[in-house]
């Protein structure tokens, strides 16, 4: 179930709910019982096994990539 993470604005509280998600937008209320919080946006780190190479772009062939420009938006 994922966690959605809130701050109060009252008392400056950081926080967790676990919910569904389509219940993700609903208000929560803080472990201090004020109803004024705000939904924080969290970040998300994903990772493999070992450690990947970046990813860098093939030399030659054109660039550009743009609409109609070879990158295949059209």
């Amino acid at each position: 179930m994922p966690r959605y993470e809130f701050r109060c604005r009252a008392c400056g509280a950081n926080f967790e709910v676990s919910r569904p998600m389509s219940q993700a937008a609903d208000p929560a209320t803080c472990p201090e019982g004020h109803g004024d919080t705000v939904k924080l946006l969290s970040t998300v780190a994903v990772t493999g096994r070992g450690g990947a190479a970046p990813v860098v772009p093939a030399a030659g062939g054109g660039g550009g990539g743009g609409c109609c420009g070879g990158g295949g938006c059209c």
